[in-house]
């Protein structure tokens, strides 16, 4: 038996931080830290909110009881860096620096880095990130588009994907690195993903392409949508939010309720019938597409996420898939939880923590 780790997990959102502190990987507290609009709007970009994001995860911690020289390691929500392998990675001074300048884009996931190294190395302590979004092992064929000016990239929900793949792959007594799955994460954003021996080898991007989701268009019929883009209607920004924010369920229906689409279902509403397998269809097809790319040589098709809660949506993608392989069900999504997992392995020496610099 392994003695037990008490790790602290950071994971900043927009308008809040969720904090967790682990013992191994029983989750002794947690909090979702909120803020509130006229406290951020103080800052002029996100990097500036580090200290004021620090003080109320160290105000938590004493508000626990807990001291950060009783931490055996910290872990933070991985923010946009260059494109790394799925894994586990210690934080260092070229990660924080691209961070911090915001060399690969803006969004509060990169203060879970900064902040966690900041907290764990005050103590002489270590601290990690687990799988962040720009996770990318995609194969030379997945990354052409149809323009070498538009290549394709891997931008997906990594840390969920590969802390379910690992769990299903132990359900079905195998080895992650020794199984091909096709995983189907289903939230805000969906992405569809082959994971073949260990590594995602294609994957769509979850902003941009693939199935639509709650709030966002997906792939689109690009001729159209250049027209649209130059019809003078909308602005970029318009844009923007028309393809992520204001696209998909919320498009068409008005909401991204699906409790409340499946009561209008439910109530004779064929429209929203339509619109919601419609959904489940083109995950279906995006899952089968999938298929081919690992030769049909498939031990499982796997949905997660938020939207697998739905007993409705997971059933008709179930009807349409199940030829390929089993289906596995793993509603909603623990990223605390993943990122406690991640962090452990490491910890136990189950894996070994990879260096960002060499990465």
């Amino acid at each position: 038996m392994y003695k037990n780790f008490l790790m602290l997990v950071i994971n900043p959102g927009s308008t809040s931080t969720k904090v967790s502190v682990f013992s191994n990987l029983e989750c002794k507290a947690t909090k979702s830290l909120q803020h509130s609009s006229e406290e951020l709007e103080k800052f002029a970009v996100i990097s500036d909110q580090y200290e004021f994001r620090k003080k109320a995860v160290t105000d938590y911690l004493s508000e626990l009881s807990i001291s950060a020289r009783e931490l055996d390691a910290v872990v933070g929500r991985g923010g946009l860096l260059r494109p790394l392998k799925g894994g586990t990675y210690l934080i260092g001074n070229t990660m924080l620096d691209d961070l911090k300048s915001m060399r690969y884009g803006q969004h509060a996931s990169n203060l879970g880095a900064i902040i966690s190294y900041e907290i764990a190395a005050s103590v002489n302590k270590p601290s990690y990130i687990v799988n962040p979004v720009v996770v990318d092992e995609m194969e030379p064929l997945a990354r052409f588009s149809g323009h070498p000016e538009i290549p394709r990239k891997s931008v997906f929900h990594a840390l969920n994907q590969k802390a379910v793949a690992k769990r299903a792959s132990a359900d079905m007594g195998m080895d992650y690195n020794g199984a091909n799955m096709i995983i189907a994460h289903l939230g805000g954003g969906i992405s569809v993903a082959a994971h073949k021996k260990g590594r995602v080898i294609d994957v769509n991007n979850g902003l941009e392409e693939g199935p639509f989701s709650p709030e966002r268009t997906g792939s689109l019929p690009v001729i159209q949508l250049m027209e649209l883009c130059y019809s003078g209607r909308y602005t970029k920004n318009d844009m923007k939010k028309l393809l992520v924010g204001k696209g998909g369920l919320a498009a068409y229906l008005g909401t991204t309720d699906c409790v409340e689409i499946e009561q209008q279902i439910n109530n004779g509403n064929t429209h929203a019938h339509d619109v919601f397998e419609a959904l489940a269809y083109q995950v279906s097809k995006e899952i089968a597409a999938l298929g081919a790319v690992l030769y049909g040589k498939v031990d499982a098709v796997v949905l997660t996420g938020g939207l697998a809660r739905s007993k409705t949506l997971t059933g008709w993608i179930t009807e349409r898939v199940n030829y390929l392989a089993k289906v596995l069900v793993y509603p909603g999504e623990d990223e605390m939880h993943a990122l406690a997992e991640g962090a452990l392995r490491v910890l136990t020496g189950e894996e070994t923590a990879l260096e960002y610099d060499n990465a």
